[in-house]
């Protein structure tokens, strides 16, 4: 499988009579693409906004990241959702790359967070480093939050798509190009180099907890095995209002680190299997059925090694302990990658579940950290609702508008995939 990411380097985005890129300046027709988004009618209000590196902007609460891309073939992009159904990961993918579209909404009493595009909060999530449309939608009255949620977040799809489309034709400045056959035939290239395979957890456990494969729940589904280039090239999609600092946007999926680093290394270090897409039910029985058939497909390709990375944490925790378990007990290495929620002086335990066959622990951080972030000229959203956000509490915000937060308030800031800058010391 063969696919090839034509990348249009983007440095900055501004208003424009029409959307195209040029010299490195995505412009957005923004009448143009608010309309095209209102065409969702149970929105009540669209809005666009931007957001560059540097500036003195808040984005609260923000509920999904995705990157502008578009199949080149004119198919669209995100099958299930935007495009015909069919296989992600092969052909050639246009990618607005350092563009981003951030949606934003109401979605309060469920968990979402913030991006701060300067000053100390903006350090922790790679949003603000990204060139941001913020998609600004709020719905009808009385819509049920499930709706909401759906519509909020097809509509950032749309809009990534459509800004993307938009700039077909235009040349790229570099081209990634990701090329594996199958298991078996590179097993047969490179037999003696140790075999590994990815577990990405999900989460998966309903009521705006949920993530789609190729448009597809995947809670009511069982583990599968897919090929690299599928997570890297739109099969996953992020549809959950979870804590901020650990949720895997639909922009970390296409920019999984896991995915690219094994990558790097197949046919050198290592032979990469493949990738298991997995969930975390709310019920033992299903959190034990989803940990043994990820050891099946595991066993049944003939892995030595495993990478598991968590989504979430609490519950899932245990997902993480019964993944690591069974594959240490039928001799599969296995290392983790977990952030931790050792409390605000980071003394507590730091899972909610333990294991002793978890030998090899990845830390991406603490979530109880504490912080102060200052006030912005800008506020995009509801600063408000930082009341009702994991991380945040009543007392919060600040007259002045500065914040008092836990690190998981914002997004992205202890991303389990291993896309952040923190981690934990043991001592």
């Amino acid at each position: 499988m063969k696919l090839e990411l034509h990348k249009i380097t983007v440095r900055d985005v501004q208003w424009g009579t029409e959307t195209c890129v040029r010299e490195g300046v995505l412009y957005v027709d923004r009448q143009r693409a608010v309309d095209f988004v209102a065409e969702e009618k149970r929105f009540a209000r669209v809005d666009l906004e931007l957001a560059r590196p540097g500036e003195s902007v808040r984005i609260i609460p923000v509920k999904d990241a995705v990157e502008p891309r578009v199949k080149m073939d004119g198919k669209g992009y995100f099958p299930g959702f935007l495009a015909p159904m069919d296989r992600c990961g092969e052909g050639r993918t246009l990618v607005l790359d350092g563009a981003a579209v951030l949606t934003c909404g109401p979605i309060v009493a469920f968990q979402e967070g913030f991006v701060d595009m300067s000053g100390p909060g903006a350090v922790y999530t790679p949003f603000s480093e990204t060139q941001n449309i913020v998609l600004v939608a709020e719905p009808v009255r009385d819509l049920e939050q499930h709706q909401y949620e759906q519509i909020l977040r097809e509509a950032g799809l749309r809009l990534a798509v459509h800004l993307a489309q938009a700039c077909l034709g235009s040349p790229a400045d570099a081209i990634e190009t990701y090329e594996k056959g199958s298991a078996c035939e590179e097993n047969e290239k490179f037999p003696a180099l140790p075999k590994v395979i990815y577990v990405c957890m999900n989460i998966t456990q309903g009521l705006l907890h949920d993530t789609y494969l190729y448009g597809s729940d995947l809670r009511p589904a069982l583990p599968t095995l897919l090929h690299p280039n599928e997570v890297l090239d739109g099969a996953m999609v992020s549809g959950n209002c979870v804590s901020a600092c650990d949720k895997n946007t639909t922009w970390h999926h296409v920019h999984n680190p896991v995915v690219a680093a094994l990558y790097a290394r197949h046919g050198k270090e290592l032979n990469f299997l493949g990738v298991v897409p997995t969930q975390e039910s709310t019920v033992l029985d299903g959190k034990i059925r989803a940990s043994k058939m990820n050891l099946t497909i595991a066993q049944q390709l003939g892995a030595d090694g495993v990478i598991i990375s968590e989504e979430g944490y609490g519950n899932p925790d245990t997902d993480l302990c019964l993944n690591a378990k069974n594959f240490e007990r039928a001799g599969i290495k296995s290392v983790v990658i977990s952030d931790e929620a050792a409390g605000t002086d980071g003394a507590s335990q730091s899972l909610a579940d333990a294991t002793p066959e978890m030998t090899a622990f990845i830390s991406t951080g603490n979530v109880n950290e504490m912080l102060v972030v200052p006030p912005m000229d800008r506020v995009i959203g509801w600063p408000e609702s930082i009341a009702h956000l994991s991380g945040g509490a009543a007392e919060s915000l600040r007259a002045d508008g500065s914040m008092l937060v836990e690190m998981q308030a914002i997004i992205a800031s202890t991303a389990e995939i291993g896309y952040n800058r923190v981690g934990c010391e043991w001592i």
